[in-house]
């Protein structure tokens, strides 16, 4: 199958790079991210129709700061430089980057549009003041040959600069965030309009051309699918399924760490609906056994992930004869498991499905899912016609409730905490609010507080419930609930949930917070 159209995302390490994908794909173009290193290979194999720079932590002044290849300034095809990339592209060019005296511009900022541009045609016109999000200590004081002014703000006088006859142009600001109300609309006309994408990258082009890769990679051999209970992981069994039908089996390993009646729903859901071979695998004392003690919440993510292989290479020496292991891995936890450094990255958190097949198991992946963000990956999911209940359910971690526990967890802690989350769900559909929120979820807290029940004291558990609107889960706000919701909610689970005595809604925003707790 032909190539689609594509924009090459080369990555500085700004921590909302994969924004910039998100927003090229929105508008009907694939897009893939590389760091800054393997950028060169990356254009070569990709081929794209464009360069978009990201932004960065870095000083374009220090002389050990990432560079871009020339290769790619070379190549002929549109660039467009954002923030970091703006300045870089401008120094690499012939221009110059000083720190700015002035400290800098940080959060809300407007620009006046002075110039005509390509890259605003139809949308912004000379004359005209736009709200956009600065993010930046240095500027540009000296433009390299060829590039011009057309648009500027009070602490930028080079805000946008273009460079028509070899179309690379840079901007000072994000437009890959929401806080850039026209941001999107500058990256499509980007993508689409300066670069000539056609714009027509589909779900069901994405299927198509899986199924062909999936075939081809697996040939006639043995695929083995870990099910999580999750959206993505079912997503890819359902389309390996497509494309190789029995050569597929699926091992469902229930870890003892999902939500109420989730176990049920995918065995029903494989062995019923799609006749897909499934082994149900009861690991729920084993992995209980391992974290017994343990309450870093790092460890017990990789002990989970640890179980989950050990659990696997067992049951693939039962099966026999798999030369591979399809995993649900998604763009954001590749993106987020490699250092755009290609050292050590900051890690927020552990993906256990990223790099952690151990080589002993002599088993190759297949990950079908690989380039695509959440959202993309529900699309495909009603491509391939599962139930809208079932793609539309709220993003659940890995390691199941054992994050939501913080400190050990127990089996106790895990069915209290299950009892607690359903009625909180289950009063969130009943309200009709379930689509509206990204997320919604509890959290039992390891204090206990005192209360009063009928004529005695309690000293029991704390439970906090969390709910957040996002639109992609890099950024997210607490749910508003109407007035009445929660106070109901919470007189339910303490008097259903035995062990909880208080309950707390958590209205912190990502960020500074994280949308889990762990």
């Amino acid at each position: 199958m032909e190539q689609p159209d594509s924009i090459l995302i080369v990555d500085f390490g700004s921590q909302v790079t994969q924004l910039i994908a998100r927003r090229v794909r929105e508008a009907g173009v694939y897009s893939e991210v590389a760091p800054f290193q393997s950028a060169e290979a990356a254009f070569e194999r990709l081929a794209p129709k464009g360069i978009i720079l990201s932004g960065g932590p870095a000083s374009v002044t220090v002389e050990t700061s990432p560079r871009a290849p020339q290769a790619l300034f070379d190549a002929r095809v549109p660039v467009l430089g954002i923030c970091y990339g703006q300045q870089l592209m401008s120094a690499q060019l012939g221009g110059n980057v000083v720190v700015s005296g002035d400290g800098g511009e940080f959060g809300q900022a407007f620009i006046d549009v002075r110039e005509p541009c390509a890259l605003f045609d139809g949308l912004w016109s000379p004359g005209e003041r736009h709200q956009v999000w600065m993010s930046h200590g240095d500027k540009v004081d000296a433009l390299p040959p060829g590039f011009t002014p057309v648009a500027t703000s009070e602490g930028a006088p080079y805000a946008i600069v273009a460079d028509e006859a070899r179309r690379f142009y840079g901007v000072q600001f994000h437009p890959e965030v929401v806080h850039t109300p026209d941001g999107g609309k500058l990256i499509a006309n980007f993508a689409r309009h300066v670069c000539g994408c056609a714009g027509d990258w589909t779900m069901a082009e994405f299927r198509a051309a899986k199924l062909a890769e999936i075939r081809a990679q697996v040939g006639g051999g043995r695929v083995i699918c870990g099910l999580s209970g999750g959206v993505d992981s079912a997503v890819a069994a359902v389309l390996i399924h497509e494309a190789i039908g029995e050569q597929l089996t699926c091992v469902f390993v229930d870890h003892g760490l999902l939500r109420s009646g989730e176990a049920e729903q995918v065995v029903a859901l494989f062995r019923g609906s799609y006749n897909i071979p499934l082994v149900h695998v009861d690991a729920a004392d084993e992995f209980l056994g391992a974290l017994a003690g343990v309450t870093d919440p790092e460890a017990k993510r990789k002990i989970i992930g640890g179980k989950f292989i050990d659990v696997f290479e067992r049951e693939a020496r039962a099966i026999g004869g798999a030369a591979f292991l399809a995993q649900g891995t998604l763009y954001p936890d590749v993106i987020e498991s490699v250092s755009f450094t290609g050292g050590p990255s900051v890690t927020i958190k552990s993906h256990h499905n990223v790099g952690g097949l151990p080589e002993r198991m002599n088993m190759a992946l297949v990950e079908p899912l690989r380039e695509l963000f959440k959202d993309e990956v529900r699309e495909l999911g009603r491509e391939l016609g599962l139930p809208p209940a079932f793609v539309g359910r709220h993003p659940f971690p890995g390691p199941g409730l054992a994050i939501r526990i913080p400190g050990e967890v127990t089996r106790e802690s895990c069915d209290t905490l299950r009892r607690a989350d359903a009625i909180w769900l289950e009063e969130i559909r009943t309200a009709g609010l379930y689509d509206a929120i990204w997320q919604a979820f509890a959290v039992l807290l390891p204090v206990r507080s005192v209360g009063v029940m009928g004529d005695g004291r309690t000293y029991d558990r704390v439970l906090a419930l969390r709910a957040v609107t996002s639109v992609d889960g890099m950024t997210a706000q607490a749910f508003e609930f109407p007035a009445g919701f929660l106070p109901r909610v919470a007189t339910r689970i303490v008097n259903e949930v035995r062990g909880v005595n208080r309950v707390t809604y958590d209205y912190t925003s990502k960020p500074p917070g994280t949308i889990e707790w762990e």
